[in-house]
């Protein structure tokens, strides 16, 4: 007999542990469940974007990794919803070492003659560097670009809640929404944000995961090939060229935690406009006062900053992987890899 395994949530994470699944094991029976359609969740307001760099050792591995994956699949697919960007990092003189520190030797940072952008100021306190590595994703398409593939190695069933999720001697049972239930050898569990669900919210209790807002202004400026994204190192915010939209992208950090990603409905805030604007002003007034729309979300994240791979029990049947702390596109290939690696793919007594 041979294996169940099953993948709760269909994000570009779960579409990629589902992809990798596959790709190791071609005789298992994977079964992706999402409550909502494949990518319609944090994955749909991701603002997709790849830099090469990371805060620790681990992270700045599972970065290069990531990007040797969408390299790969690019070379392998044209119609791949991956676009190649020039970067320029921005920092104070006197972090200069943290930003060498931070990005991958294949970044080749630079001395960069200019802020990268025409209406971006460099301040005379700061440096500005150019990088190689930079890419960013339409990953809503990407990930019904993985779903499409896996009708054809996998069960996809979408709109299919989990109501509760049962590690036993026998295998993991999953209870359905649609009143059904499903009996796996192992699970997968990739919910994204829905870290606080009722089907596993003990299970993901003592690992310490919270949630937090994640905002973006729209910056209605038509972007062209030669635009570069523009990385604010000290406050944690990118200027990202959308191409495929005709627009920018402003991303800074909001520090407004535990949330419930079922709430994020109301849009923008006000709040959310002024701070982001105050932020872009330092650097480009004139696009700060073209911000005027955007998009709302939320991630997880873990306690340290770097994503979890978790067994959540003792005989190692379900594993959780996620808590990518904004970063889910970013270091994708590199967590499912690791959360497949993680997993005991043999039949259990009961499928044998």
């Amino acid at each position: 007999m041979r294996p169940t395994i099953a993948v709760v949530g269909a994000g570009i994470l779960g579409c990629l542990v589902a992809t990798r699944l596959a790709e190791r094991s071609p005789e298992a029976d994977v079964v992706v469940l999402d409550r909502d359609g494949a990518g319609s969740g944090a994955s749909r307001r991701s603002a997709g974007l790849h830099f090469p760099r990371g805060a620790s050792e681990r992270v700045r591995a599972m970065s290069a990794s990531s990007e040797a994956y969408y390299r790969r699949l690019s070379a392998s697919d044209p119609l791949v919803p991956i676009y190649p960007l020039d970067m320029t990092v921005i920092a104070s003189r006197e972090r200069e070492g943290e930003v060498r520190d931070a990005y991958l030797p294949g970044a080749k940072l630079r001395p960069a003659p200019s802020a990268g952008h025409p209406l971006v100021r460099l301040p005379e306190t700061a440096l500005a560097w150019s990088g190689d590595g930079c890419q960013y994703a339409d990953v809503y398409a990407l990930t019904q670009y993985f779903a499409a593939r896996l009708r054809s190695t996998a069960r996809l069933r979408e709109c299919v809640a989990v109501t509760a999720l049962e590690p036993g001697p026998e295998g993991v049972c999953l209870r359905l929404g649609t009143g059904e239930q499903i009996l796996a050898d192992r699970a997968v569990l990739a919910p994204g944000p829905w870290v606080g669900a009722p089907a596993w919210r003990e299970l993901l209790a003592p690992l310490g995961i919270r949630v937090k807002k994640v905002v973006a202004l729209h910056v209605e400026d038509r972007p062209d090939d030669r635009d570069h994204c523009v990385v604010f190192h000290d406050e944690d915010a990118f200027l990202l060229p959308l191409r495929h939209r005709g627009h920018w992208l402003f991303s800074y950090t909001c520090q407004e935690w535990d949330v419930d990603p079922d709430q994020l409905t109301a849009g923008l805030a006000r709040r959310h406009l002024d701070e982001a604007r105050l932020v872009l002003a330092r650097y480009a007034p004139e696009l700060a006062a073209r911000a005027t729309s955007g998009r709302v979300f939320c991630d997880a994240y873990s306690p340290d900053r770097q994503p979890l791979v978790r067994m959540l029990d003792p005989a190692g049947r379900i594993v959780f992987a996620g808590a990518a702390n904004g970063s889910g596109y970013r270091l994708a290939p590199a967590i499912a890899a690791e959360a497949v690696e993680s997993l005991d793919l043999k039949p259990s007594r009961r499928s044998q």
